[in-house]
């Protein structure tokens, strides 16, 4: 076996390990990867990435039926289904393969295979089950990342009930689809395929669809996707999948009742499960929480000099939260003085569906539960110019404030771009900015984002336009 010491080194090359080895590098320190699959872990690979590259496709093809609503004219459209899923497949490469570039540039090793930890500092690098390195390490940064949660009885089979890779490289285009589950990967893959022509039906356990977001958000996606043509089921249980030779027979529950619906295809999209199994964590003091590993704020476990980031480190489960941590975990150990935990309320959320959605901070229901007395705002696209120029005027931009101070509690969107819009709002509360700041900055016109400023004058009952 090859023998290999490093300063530190990071099991898994997703967004938060091959993130933490490069700013490790950038600071001194030798650093490797331990990666067992791609470069770029599931979010580019299976995950954010090409499911961006997918939803383009279906936005295109959506808008080019809208063509004589902006005076043009395209007649018979169409798509090649095959080369939809190539271009998909062929953008995750390109980033994959620019990651082991990254890398390589920053000096940091790969190292291929599957990792188990062994005593302190030392893991055992294996291929196809034989061991192939050995490595030792000052420190260990544990970022394996997260797998498709498994529901019993509805586990994908790849063939008719799929998961989110399935999902993503079909080798034809169902006629129909149920989702079960309606968080972000479940509402973007509902919105892809309904938008390329499938009958789409959404199966949500809770109350209402897209539950983390505030409750305003998710009736008005509701009502769009709706309107769209999917057919929306809340508190439902999806209480059996019968498999016939080319479609599913699924007994849903709703309202005491079980309802059968016959799809073609399921796509299970019931959230996560951590990767902590085989790493050797019982040789460790490191602690799990229903599967997920115990961190501190510095992403320290209980284990000397062990640390984890990430989707394996618990919620929220987004890649630039991952990133984030595997800098704030590098920093801390280089003992630079300057480093800050994470603050979990001020990472933003972002759903690619259409209408797309972002968030930052608390819901009106979770700042009422805090105990603060509020100041909320609200805007909508039909009052914003580029909205209505643009042929998209179904959204809204929703502000919370904390009435006795006027620090911006939370933010909430819904609509065309607004996954990009949502950064001011980060900066923001980033800066712990108040009511004043956001009341005298200048938003550029004409853009949509004129209704986040809008949005805040709202709260204090000076909106101009509405």
């Amino acid at each position: 076996m090859d023998m290999k010491s490093f300063d530190i080194a990071v099991i898994g090359g997703g967004p938060g390990g091959y993130v933490a080895a490069i700013r490790a590098a950038q600071l001194g320190f030798s650093a490797c990867v331990i990666e067992r699959a791609e470069l770029g872990g599931i979010c580019l690979n299976w995950g954010c990435i090409p499911t961006k590259a997918l939803l383009r496709s279906s936005e295109l093809f959506h808008m080019m039926h809208r063509a004589e609503e902006f005076g043009l004219k395209v007649e018979k459209v169409s798509y090649d289904f095959t080369k939809v899923i190539e271009r998909s497949r062929k953008v995750a490469g390109q980033l994959s393969g620019g990651i082991k570039h990254l890398l390589k540039k920053n000096k940091v090793t790969v190292i291929e295979g599957t990792a188990k930890l062994k005593g302190k500092g030392g893991i055992v690098v294996s291929k196809d089950d034989k061991p192939v390195a050995e490595v030792t390490a000052k420190h260990i940064i544990i970022a394996t990342g997260a797998r498709a949660r498994q529901l019993p009885g509805l586990e994908p089979d790849g063939k008719l009930i799929w998961s989110y890779r399935e999902a993503m490289t079909p080798k034809e285009m169902p006629k129909s689809v149920l989702v079960i589950g309606s968080g972000a990967i479940g509402v973007e893959f509902a919105s892809f395929y309904r938008s390329m022509g499938a009958e789409v039906t959404i199966a949500e356990v809770m109350d209402r669809i897209v539950p983390v977001e505030d409750a305003d958000v998710s009736a008005f996606a509701k009502k769009a996707f709706e309107k769209q043509g999917m057919k929306i089921l809340t508190s439902a249980k999806v209480a059996k999948l019968e498999k016939g030779t080319n479609n599913v027979t699924a007994h849903i529950e709703v309202g005491g009742k079980t309802e059968k619906i016959v799809v073609d295809r399921v796509i299970s999209a019931v959230g996560i499960s951590p990767n902590t199994e085989n790493l050797g964590l019982e040789n460790t003091k490191v602690k799990l929480d229903r599967g997920h590993i115990v961190t501190n704020q510095w992403c320290q476990t209980d284990e000397p000099n062990v640390y984890a980031i990430g989707d394996v480190a618990g919620a929220p489960w987004l890649a630039h939260k991952a990133s984030h941590e595997g800098i704030i975990c590098v920093e801390k150990i280089k003992g630079l003085p300057d480093v800050h935990p994470m603050k979990k309320d001020n990472i933003p959320g972002c759903t690619y569906c259409h209408p797309q959605i972002a968030s930052v901070g608390l819901t009106e229901a979770r700042a009422k539960e805090a105990g603060y007395q509020l100041k909320v705002g609200k805007f909508p696209f039909i009052g914003n110019g580029k909205a209505i120029a643009l042929g998209e005027p179904e959204g809204f931009v929703k502000t919370i404030f904390d009435a006795k101070t006027g620090e911006l509690l939370g933010a909430h969107m819904i609509g065309a771009e607004v996954t990009e819009m949502i950064q001011g709002y980060v900066v923001g509360k980033t800066l712990e900015t108040t009511e004043a700041e956001l009341m005298h900055t200048v938003f550029p016109h004409p853009t949509i984002s004129e209704a986040m400023h809008e949005a805040v004058l709202d709260a204090y009952g000076r909106a101009i336009h509405f």
